[in-house]
């Protein structure tokens, strides 16, 4: 068992674990470990202390089991670590003749973060903690402490300055002890869990989830430095032509724009994308012109480009993008930092041409030919990732995933005739629920979006909050008007129902 505390000049959190260990202010100050549950011994680093020869041998014999909570990071920092102060015991791993890159081999790393996932437990070491009761419970000064040995205190000519550990000897103490306290927390959290093993399958999903984010995917920063910059260009003009027409002091202000609407005549207690989109279907100048620009100040997929900015290493791959098993309840993949599930769609004719004028032209050509800069950036996403030399990147998504699988687990036959037939499945469920027949842009048309909300929201248990998380808003319906209608799909659905409660008194 092994738990590492770090230094890093690169926030982790908006970066995540590779780009943070690809920083050359990155290091390593403690190595607490444990070998087959005996006492925890912790290297102190940062003072010069050693790895030893067996456990250096260990890291990277793959008939070595290494484990630690959340095993990607101490596997990526380790493998950082190692080869620049043992290149001697480093070495890469392939897949079919090719380098996935400077890390060690996933396949001899178990993860007990991920173990706790599979049972359907928190994703935190202190929250796992709490939930089992353990007594070797994470330190609460272990927060403060990090902020105050890990992370910059001050810049000195570009240089980061750290707090020196020989400067605090007290503190220090302090650190170390919460570095040993993880691993004997993170120990008996192992031990309880042993009795529930992960299967093999999963870890061998494991494995290649982690060889995914170790390739990483590359991507064209000449690209997204552009793209940032006429973003800013563009919010800049927008704004300053919405103060024009409202005069309105921030018109980036919700409360200031509500208040000014009011003013038009056209009372709304919100400015979110579906309400904005239903005011203009009415508006009239300036409003009109106000609401569309808002709808492009408000455009947030562009900031994927600042996340690709933010997490690409120094050879430009952006690692990290999937966390095995993020939904715990499913087991479902969940995206980080740029989000790669979920990219805006392109529809441009021309995305070659649009593509290059972006990295090279200037913000007047391309809202000379384009209009809506925002909206152009936003679907030249796609394009800002490259494959290799010869190869194509497939976009590919599942098809009502999620209701296909809980009525075939439940034995839903009539959605599963409906799958199978293939109809519209929000209007079948709309059919089923208020029992007239539901056509898309036909009979009875205005019920499918009805339809198509509580299928997203209430297929595994979801009720008003989860309808409302969906866009039950645009609606406009009250409170009991969306419970009567989850009681409806919920009556229409009865073999789901039950799977519900079937599986909740299992569990107990």
């Amino acid at each position: 068992m092994i738990d590492l505390e770090t230094k890093s000049d690169i926030d982790i959190a908006k970066s995540g674990v590779y780009r943070y260990a690809d920083s050359p202010y990155f290091d390593i100050l403690l190595f607490a470990y444990s070998i087959d549950g005996q006492p925890v011994q912790v290297i102190d680093t940062a003072n010069g202390e050693e790895i030893s020869e067996n456990i250096l041998a260990a890291l990277v014999d793959e008939n070595v089991i290494k484990r630690a909570f959340n095993v990607n990071f101490e596997r990526v920092c380790l493998s950082k670590y190692l080869r620049k102060n043992y290149p001697q015991y480093f070495q890469s791993y392939s897949i079919d003749e090719d380098t996935v890159g400077d890390f060690l081999n996933p396949e001899s790393w178990h993860c007990s973060m991920i173990h706790a996932r599979t049972l359907g437990l928190p994703s935190s070491l202190a929250e796992v903690g709490k939930v089992l009761g353990i007594e070797q419970q994470k330190m609460t000064e272990g927060k403060a402490l990090i902020k105050f040995f890990c992370v910059p205190y001050d810049t000195i000519d570009g240089v980061p300055q750290f707090h020196s550990p020989t400067d605090y000897p007290d503190k220090w103490e302090i650190f170390k002890a919460y570095n040993k306290r993880d691993v004997e927390a993170e120990l008996e959290i192992d031990r309880r869990l042993s009795r529930f093993p992960v299967p093999d399958f999963l870890w061998k999903e494991f494995y290649l989830d982690q060889e995914i984010n170790d390739r990483g995917i590359l991507v064209d920063m000449q690209l997204a430095d552009k793209a940032i910059g006429l973003d800013a260009e563009a919010k800049e003009e927008l704004t300053a032509e919405m103060k024009r027409l409202t005069g309105v002091e921030n018109p980036n202000s919700v409360y200031q724009l509500l208040d000014w609407l009011e003013t038009q005549g056209y009372k709304s207690d919100s400015l979110g994308k579906t309400q904005v989109q239903e005011l203009i279907k009415t508006a009239k100048e300036p409003v009109k012109s106000v609401l569309q620009m808002r709808l492009q100040l408000s455009k947030s997929s562009v900031k994927k480009y600042t996340a690709m900015k933010n997490t690409a290493c120094s050879d430009n791959r952006a690692r990290g993008m999937f966390s095995f098993y993020g939904a715990s309840r499913t087991g479902r993949w969940a995206g980080r930092n740029v989000q790669l599930q979920n990219l805006p769609q392109n529809h441009l004719p021309d995305l070659s041409e649009a593509r290059e004028l972006v990295k090279y032209g200037s913000f007047e050509d391309i809202q000379m030919l384009y209009d809506d800069v925002p909206d152009t950036l936003s679907q030249l996403i796609r394009t800002a990732f490259i494959p290799r030399q010869g190869m194509k990147f497939i976009v590919a998504d599942f098809s009502a995933i999620e209701a296909r699988v809980i009525a075939w687990l439940a034995g839903e036959e009539w959605r599963m005739k409906a799958f199978a037939n293939g109809e519209d499945i929000y209007c079948a469920s709309a059919s089923k629920m208020f029992g007239v027949p539901v056509v898309k842009h036909g009979e009875n048309g205005h019920l499918r979006q009805k339809g198509k909300i509580s299928e997203l929201a209430c297929g595994f248990g979801g009720s008003v909050g989860a309808m409302k998380a969906m866009g039950a808003d645009s609606l406009g319906l009250s409170d009991t008007e969306l419970k009567q209608i989850v009681t409806d799909w919920r009556e229409a659905s009865p073999h789901i129902t039950e799977l519900w409660w079937a599986v909740d008194r299992a569990v107990k």
